[in-house]
């Protein structure tokens, strides 16, 4: 049983140091702007609805801790903002450009261009984002 303990309280010191780095390499993001977004549908947003129209999209520098297994950078919160406010916030998965050919075959956005895309079932909305080598998908309900 120590040597459970023990072995834990290991691992969890050695992923300090990663942990730590992916936090102020997040905190370096905060405040980014992605760019531009025009939802023509109403969504949730982070348990919260956004109305049709145009938002710009920035991330938080916030980090949900990872699942065991998953990169510290694979996820990111970002804020989509109208007239400077923020109307709402919700969790963006980050896929390099460099993987994203094993998980996208097709209709990738090009580099610096946003899609939004109505997926099947009309149930779900994503916001695919390509920016500084990265794709940001945000995926929300669609709503009522």
């Amino acid at each position: 049983m120590k040597q459970v303990i023990l072995t834990g309280a290991l691992m969890a010191a050695l992923a300090m140091p990663a942990m730590a780095s992916a936090q102020a390499a997040a905190k370096s993001d905060a405040g980014t702007s992605l760019g531009s977004v025009a939802l023509t549908k109403k969504v949730m947003a982070g348990g919260q609805p956004l109305a049709p129209g145009t938002y710009q999209v920035r991330l938080t520098g916030e980090r949900p801790s990872p699942a065991v297994g998953q990169s510290p950078e694979g996820e990111i919160y970002v804020e989509f903002l109208k007239g400077g406010k923020v109307a709402a916030r919700e969790l963006a998965t980050v896929i390099p450009n460099a993987d994203i050919g094993s998980i996208a075959k097709w209709h990738k956005p090009t580099p610096n261009s946003v899609r939004v895309e109505t997926l099947k079932g009309n149930d779900y909305v994503r916001v695919w984002i390509n920016r500084g080598g990265n794709n940001y998908l945000i995926n929300m309900p669609a709503g009522a």
